[in-house]
């Protein structure tokens, strides 16, 4: 087995242990952006989840960008490769000459030259994209992109947990109020 193919699975592994024994969102899609940044030899790496009401996608988490990338403007989901909202993987190999990049002038100031674009799921529904961006025009194997779409789907699953996690929070916590409360209610001064 190749070291490239070894680092994969180590970063796998990682994310599935961090899934399994925490609860913390920020913490898992930090070590997913962080780690895809290294092991893929990438200048960044955003997780976006995908405001539905409003139609745009929303930074949760990023690595190797600058702010003033990140605060470039609002990332409206039918302008910004959309086509990964819809289910595909997306590889924009020149950000300068394709039309599906959305902020094409900022991209370059920071540096980017190509795009991967991939979308996370839960439960057969788009909620995000986790997205790599490159310094130089490239192209991802496919053993990349099935490695990218897979930390995409263990993503999806903390997400997923994590929502799970906090409506039961909040479901128990209503729940104790409403014991206190019951129980104010009854006693006698």
């Amino acid at each position: 087995m190749q070291n490239k193919e070894i680092q994969y699975f180590k970063l796998f592994r990682d994310v599935c242990k961090i899934i399994n024994s925490s609860l913390n969102l920020i913490e898992v899609l930090r070590l997913i952006t962080e780690n895809v940044v290294k092991v893929l030899e990438v200048k960044g790496c955003a997780v976006f989840l995908w405001h539905k009401k409003r139609n745009i996608l929303e930074v949760s988490a990023t690595h190797g960008l600058s702010e003033e990338y990140l605060k470039k403007g609002p990332i409206d989901a039918d302008k910004s490769i959309s086509e990964t909202l819809e289910g595909d993987k997306v590889l924009i190999y020149d950000i300068g000459n394709d039309p599906r990049v959305q902020y094409p002038k900022e991209a370059k100031r920071e540096g980017i030259a190509s795009i991967l674009s991939v979308p996370i799921a839960v439960k057969e529904n788009i909620i995000g994209v986790l997205r790599i961006y490159t310094a130089q025009q490239r192209d991802f194997s496919d053993e990349e992109c099935e490695f990218v779409a897979g930390l995409a789907d263990m993503g999806g699953i903390a997400i997923d947990n994590a929502r799970m996690y906090d409506h039961l929070k909040a479901d128990h916590e209503k729940l104790i109020s409403d014991v206190h409360q019951w129980f104010g209610y009854g006693r006698m001064p």
